[in-house]
């Protein structure tokens, strides 16, 4: 397979594939084997402001004027397009990224519904009206913030990038749209894909680049009315300082440290199984992994055990395999951050149990690896965002609603027991925006997904998330026969 190596991939802006104006090519290389990918072009600050003008002028223009079932239509029109080239996206995805394929197809399959849900969603757009006494009628406008600003991470450059631009073009928003630098082929082609189905020239934009330059001159850009960003918490603080002065609207979906409860009274056959894959389906780098792994001290040793047993049978390697259940992480440079985690957990008196060395050969693979450590640990309080669990022990159900809470970070978390009434009062006291209850699957269109705490505000994939990206207008009218004189003169 040789999809990207035949191209050079440039920006997308104002509906065409345009050069960088400072020329800057960069050559992206596969994660897996380190061999050359291909070459993609970066955006500086003269592109950004190509891109917000275009999409300003789209704005004011042609998809300005797009009604709200026309924006349908494309939107499923886009969707549609996704499905028709999935196996292009995917190979370019799992090479790009270095992620095994399979999980990958799944995430194309949420992208498609992605657009499905906002693009139905539409019908839901609409102000209210009422009379407020007298001859007064009130009534409000629901319309487009305007131009928004999106910054997608690495991780999930296809899927992120749907997360956010479904509701940001259901909503009639432009978009300009910086994918992470090392991972920007398949946010290209989507830019590509929704030409070709009739999106107005401007309405989305696609401008890769590092965050402190590109990313944070889009920031601050005062064409822009609103932001919205995947990342690091560290850098969501500091697009919140950026952001501060212009008064932009921000939606940050931050890091997150979350955790997986095991309750003495569980379906072990489902729960360590499922806390597995919770952590190591995209190699631990996920916000939402569940990297901290609370088990009930009764059935202790035998789930760290099991689960230990579990992590040495997951089948790493090829990502285009479709047998494999876990590629490489992003570089190698990431993975010695990775395994320096572990070299400290273990400097501090955590046990690796499974895994935590680094493999000789090609690539930037590492090992599901296993730790048994106390709360208090760096390993157990800070986004590793690798294949690597944190396991704890607790004594009751008080005890592991307080260790769970005891991070940073509230974005995701989930219970396993046999005790429904348990599951529904830990859902009501851990602080995180999603919890999972006897199952470990995450996100769905339709569903909010996002953080309490230090793992930002705002939600994606709900309709809360359509509404931050319209603002309301009221309006008030007289409708009575007399003359409005209020000083009676």
């Amino acid at each position: 397979m040789a999809i990207a190596t035949d191209r050079e991939y440039g920006l997308f802006i104002g509906g065409e594939l345009t050069e960088p104006a400072a020329g800057e090519v960069r050559e992206l290389t596969e994660p897996a084997t380190g061999a050359l990918l291909a070459r993609a072009a970066m955006a500086g600050e003269a592109d950004v402001d190509r891109a917000v003008e275009a999409a300003r002028g789209a704005l004011d223009g042609d998809w300005g004027k797009t009604s709200g079932t026309e924006r349908s239509r494309l939107l499923h029109a886009l969707a549609d397009a996704i499905a028709s080239n999935r196996a292009e996206l995917a190979e370019l995805e799992s090479r790009n990224v270095g992620k095994a394929i399979s999980s990958v197809k799944a995430e194309l399959h949420q992208a498609v519904e992605n657009f499905r849900y906002y693009a139905s969603a539409i019908a839901t757009i609409g102000g209210r009206a009422n009379p407020i006494g007298g001859s007064l009628l009130f009534y409000s406008l629901k319309e487009p913030v305007g131009v928004a600003g999106q910054i997608v991470p690495w991780n999930y450059p296809l899927m992120m990038a749907t997360w956010k631009l479904a509701p940001a073009l259901a909503a009639g928003c432009s978009v300009v749209l910086k994918p992470d630098p090392q991972t920007p082929l398949t946010a290209i082609r989507l830019g590509e894909l929704a030409a070709e189905v009739g999106f107005p020239a401007g309405a989305l934009n696609v401008v890769p680049g590092d965050g402190p330059t590109t990313g944070a001159y889009l920031v601050r850009h005062p064409g822009v009315d609103k932001i919205a960003f995947t990342g690091s918490t560290k850098t969501g603080g500091e697009i919140m300082r950026l952001a501060s002065d212009p008064v932009k609207r921000i939606t940050l979906e931050l890091g997150g440290k979350s955790p997986n409860l095991i309750f003495a009274d569980a379906d072990l056959a489902s729960a360590i199984p499922s806390s597995a894959w919770a952590i190591y389906y995209s190699a631990g780098q996920s916000c939402e992994a569940r990297s901290r792994l609370l088990v009930e001290k009764p059935i202790y040793d035998e789930v760290v055990s099991k689960l230990a047993e579990l992590a040495g049978a997951i089948r790493v390697g090829d990502p285009l395999d479709k047998e494999t259940q876990m590629g490489s992480l992003i570089s190698t440079g990431h993975r010695e951050r990775v395994h320096g985690f572990v070299e400290r957990g273990t400097g501090e008196g955590a046990e690796v149990v499974a895994g935590g060395a680094v493999p000789e050969g090609a690539g930037a693979f590492y090992p599901p690896t296993v730790v048994a450590a106390s709360n208090e640990l760096e390993i157990a309080q800070e986004e590793v965002f690798g294949p690597v669990v944190a396991v704890t022990a607790f004594e009751d159900e008080k005890d592991a609603i307080r260790i769970a809470n005891d991070v940073r970070y509230g974005l995701m978390a989930t219970v396993w027991t046999g005790d429904p009434a348990r599951g529904h009062r830990i859902a009501a006291r851990i602080k995180s925006g999603t919890v999972g209850i006897n199952m470990p699957y995450t996100a769905f269109p339709g569903i909010p997904f996002g953080g309490y705490k230090q793992s930002g505000f705002g939600r994606e994939l709900g309709l809360e998330s359509l509404e931050l990206y319209l603002e309301t207008k009221s309006v008030v009218v007289s409708t009575g026969l007399r003359p409005i004189n209020p000083f009676g003169l």
